[in-house]
């Protein structure tokens, strides 16, 4: 059952395993919530039922994934214990109370509105419904906030001293706002909106391709559109300033994303397009580059001096093969999404947003991007971190706790199987909905007095009560519909 792997590598697989389901979930959250937020404020200001009846069908995803999240995250703490005690003996006096800052000003946030914003349309006067859904959006970023600090310390680690083998606070200022910390949070914050305007944008692209022309299909690719054209040049330039920080803080990590082995000393480094690096040879085969670009890149200098590879002991290095690759599917993503957001832009200006079939297919090839590119930042960031724990202070491997690599392959094999099923149910569940698209509830404005826009339900998933195999609205009934309202 372990195939020949130690328990320590066990122990990464299974926490790589089962973080990679769980950031997705959270990811789509934080994007949601604001995304609601933002809805329902225009339906408030302009009482136009469009955003009405987009807030009742987004809602529905959001529910699903809130719920997803909050269960692969309850694994996540507990591997803490099982898996890297020692990591929790060790740094817990650090990690512990951030995480639960993270549950005290952020969950109970999020869930204690959450009732209201999934049940309390009509129950509640509009403002304090709006006041409710504000409240998840703004909990989902606290959670946000209090996890990227926790991680950063890991990658930054600062405010701290070591007493008797155990790491100990010493200024909490300094460890929550660590050197990486900002731009970790706008990196990941940017990213996060840029997963749900992908996601929005493929769900319109998908209906439009479908022939569906109505207010409601329009208003969410233009929406998520808008969106994607002021995020994803920010990313870029936000990603650039988090690199110059892992040049600064972790060069080892920045010298195994650029597959660069040799210290440049009399000439630029090249930026490699492409590459095979050879942890074993010390060398980048089948080298692609522009010369001198990634020093201009990452010193703003033609000739600016980059550490190699070899000048870290063996021991010390992360693996190139994967982050020079993980880093280079992120990138090459983000490329894709501005590309995305200015062909948009421009067949806005040419009043063909909406008829473009290429650029259709296009936004719905590109909405599983915004999480695929997620993941591999969280890669390049995890992996390129190795082989420490806390960097420079602690290693992985003395996280670990006193297992067998038969336990802990037998846990991975469950996990897989358990993870494989469940949300695997639950991600098919929001495809069929967003398969199905929004539908119009409303001809007229309508109060929250009014018609309820969600039903009460005991169990939160319940507020999703769609006939998943009922047709889509088709294009002539979209019309009539939207010539009704």
């Amino acid at each position: 059952m372990t195939l020949g792997f130690t328990a320590l590598e066990l122990a990464r697989i299974q926490f790589a395993f089962t973080i990679s389901f769980h950031i997705i979930f959270p990811a789509i959250s934080i994007g949601l919530a604001s995304f609601l937020a933002v809805l329902e404020w225009r339906w408030l200001r302009t009482q136009n039922p469009v955003y009405q009846d987009l807030f009742k069908f987004w809602v529905k995803i959001f529910a699903v994934s809130f719920g997803m999240g909050v269960v692969s995250g309850v694994v996540m703490s507990y591997q803490f214990g099982t898996n890297w005690s020692e990591f929790s003996r060790i740094a817990g006096s650090v990690t512990g109370p951030l995480l639960t800052y993270e549950v005290l000003s952020a969950f109970f946030l999020e869930a204690g509105f959450l009732g209201i914003m999934l049940f309390g349309w009509g129950r509640v006067g509009p403002r304090a419904h709006f006041f409710a859904t504000v409240m998840v959006a703004v909990g989902t970023c606290i959670s946000m906030f209090w996890i990227l600090s926790s991680n950063s310390w890991m990658q930054t680690p600062q405010g701290f001293s070591i007493e008797n083998g155990i790491i100990v606070p010493q200024d909490w200022f300094a460890i929550v706002f660590n050197p990486s910390f900002p731009y970790r949070l706008a990196h990941m914050a940017a990213a996060a909106f840029l997963v749900t305007a992908l996601l929005v944008a493929a769900t319109a692209a998908w209906h439009l391709l479908k022939g569906r022309r109505d207010t409601l299909v329009k208003t969410s690719f233009s929406m998520a559109l808008w969106m994607l054209l002021a995020l994803a040049p920010l990313q870029a330039m936000i990603g650039d300033q988090h690199g110059l920080n892992t040049l600064k803080h972790q060069p080892a990590k920045l010298a195994a994303m650029e597959g660069h082995w040799e210290t440049n000393k009399d000439e630029g480094m090249p930026l490699y397009l492409f590459g095979i690096p050879d942890m074993q040879a010390e060398q980048t085969r089948y080298a692609v580059g522009i010369p001198n670009l990634g020093s201009l890149i990452l010193t703003h200098s033609m000739n600016g001096e980059v550490k190699g590879l070899k000048e870290f002991a063996p021991e010390d290095r992360p693996n190139s093969l994967v982050i020079f690759w993980s880093f280079r599917i992120m990138v090459g993503l983000g490329m894709l999404m501005i590309l995305l957001a200015v062909a948009a832009l421009f067949l806005r200006r040419g009043g063909r947003l909406y008829e473009n079939k290429w650029l259709h297919r296009f936004a719905f090839v590109m909405g599983p991007s915004g999480l695929i590119a997620l993941l591999a930042g969280w890669f390049t960031t995890e992996v390129g971190r190795q082989p420490w724990v806390v960097y420079g202070i602690m290693r992985t491997k003395d996280a670990l706790s006193p297992v067998s690599a038969e336990q802990v392959g037998l846990t991975l094999v469950i996990f897989v199987i358990v993870y494989c099923v469940v949300f695997g149910i639950g991600i098919y569940y929001m495809l069929k909905l967003m398969y199905k698209g929004p539908q119009f509830v409303h001809a007229d404005p309508v109060a929250h007095g009014g018609v309820a826009v969600i039903q009460a339900s005991r169990r939160p998933l319940s507020s999703v009560e769609e006939n998943l195999d009922q047709n889509t609205t088709t294009s002539s009934e979209s019309d009539q519909q939207e010539n009704k309202s």
